[in-house]
């Protein structure tokens, strides 16, 4: 209770304040506890941005998951949810969890952290795509492993000024609703410009 109370107040000063004001003594202050509390759950400065930079992904994932579990959706309209969500959250340079992200920068730790979040951003698109097909949960996991990667990569564009939201969410929507395509692909014979077999 106390770690969440606590976060939740770190989350606050960068909103407010910005993540360079987010320091152990600062938290504790905020938070109206002894400096020693914020230092024996976080241990240093990059201990809580890492824990925050989770806690914050974790949450919105979460909430996302939750909201794809209401109501009843064909798969189109699931995948064309899932690809303006997943866009939409990570070409947001404006947020907390990139401010976060951001005063992390070149650290050893965020690297692993991020890796861990892709993770789980794969499983929640396994957790959302599973009841639309008939792929082994291995398939599933590996292809979903595919759609995050291209989601962070038409995400990127975005930031970068390359696609617009709607122009990404359209190409990530019709990657998603290809993922499940279980019929077989004739690889055999393929030409194609530039290509000889």
């Amino acid at each position: 209770m106390r770690r969440r109370q606590l976060l939740d107040t770190a989350l606050r000063i960068v909103r407010t304040e910005g993540a360079d004001r987010l320091t152990l003594g600062h938290l504790a202050a905020s938070a109206g506890v002894s400096k020693p509390v914020a230092y024996d759950h976080f241990g240093t400065r990059s201990g809580l941005l890492i824990e925050l930079y989770r806690w914050i992904d974790t949450e919105r994932v979460n909430a996302f998951r939750d909201a794809m579990a209401t109501g009843n959706r064909s798969f189109a309209e699931t995948a064309d949810m899932l690809a303006s969500a997943y866009i939409d959250c990570a070409a947001d340079m404006t947020d907390e969890f990139h401010a976060v992200g951001a005063a992390l920068a070149g650290s050893e730790e965020k690297a692993a952290v991020f890796q861990e979040l892709l993770d789980y951003s794969v499983q929640m698109f396994v957790s959302v795509l599973t009841p639309f097909g008939a792929l082994s949960s291995e398939e599933l996991e590996r292809r979903c492993i595919g759609l995050v990667g291209a989601g962070e990569a038409l995400s990127a564009a975005v930031v970068r000024g390359k696609l617009d939201r709607t122009e990404a969410a359209g190409v990530f929507a019709s990657l998603i609703k290809g993922s499940l395509d279980e019929r077989p692909h004739d690889t055999g014979n393929a030409k194609g410009p530039g290509f000889s077999i």
